[in-house]
């Protein structure tokens, strides 16, 4: 099953990172903080106001509380708005 967002919104997937505090303590996922960093799955068309700037594939730091969270075939990904998306990581 496949996703195809309307109008301004983007599907993307979260990037789990290990983290290991300065002391080398490896954190598990429940100590982390909610990731902030997402790989792009798909574009929506825009609309007359918005141009779309995100392409499928970047990476991308989006709002903290952003977005809804859907189960698509066991996977967790997120549609939230292109405004919501905070910059793309080069």
């Amino acid at each position: 099953m496949t996703l195809k967002p309307l109008f301004d919104r983007v599907v993307i997937r979260n990037i789990e990172t290990e983290e290991v505090t300065k002391g080398g303590i490896l954190l598990t996922s429940a100590a982390k903080e909610k990731p902030q960093m997402a790989e792009v799955l798909a574009v929506g068309p825009g609309d007359k106001e918005t141009a779309m700037v995100v392409k499928v594939g970047e990476k991308v730091v989006y709002s903290k509380y952003a977005g809804t969270e859907v189960k698509l075939d066991g996977e967790e990904v997120i549609i939230v708005k292109q405004s919501d998306i905070l910059a793309v990581v080069e």
